[in-house]
């Protein structure tokens, strides 16, 4: 009986078009079967990951349309909230360099 190959973390990224790190959450939350080496390794069936594959095509594709949702007020407000220490750092220093340089 010959042995099936497996495939692992980084075939199954490369198939999917996704990073290893989604291959192994998607292992780890069950939307994709797989198999523990040694209590370590993940592996995957191909059929299995082919069969999910064609149902993923279908996810990603909502996924896709629900952040096209999120609007430029949203980001420009993510921008600021995230970045407004690095904003008002710049603009004290340009303020304080006017100033030296002015006199």
């Amino acid at each position: 009986m010959a042995q099936e190959k497996l495939l692992t973390v980084r075939d199954v990224s490369q198939l999917l078009g996704i990073s290893e790190k989604e291959v192994i959450d998607l292992a780890e939350s069950g939307s994709i079967p797989a198999y523990k080496v040694a209590g370590v390794y993940l592996r995957f069936k191909k059929e299995q990951v082919d069969d999910f594959r064609k149902n993923f095509k279908y996810s990603n594709t909502i996924k896709k349309s629900e952040e096209a949702r999120y609007s430029l007020k949203d980001r420009l407000a993510d921008f600021f909230y995230f970045n407004d220490f690095y904003i008002f750092s710049f603009l004290a220093i340009v303020l304080i360099l006017f100033f030296i340089f002015s006199t």
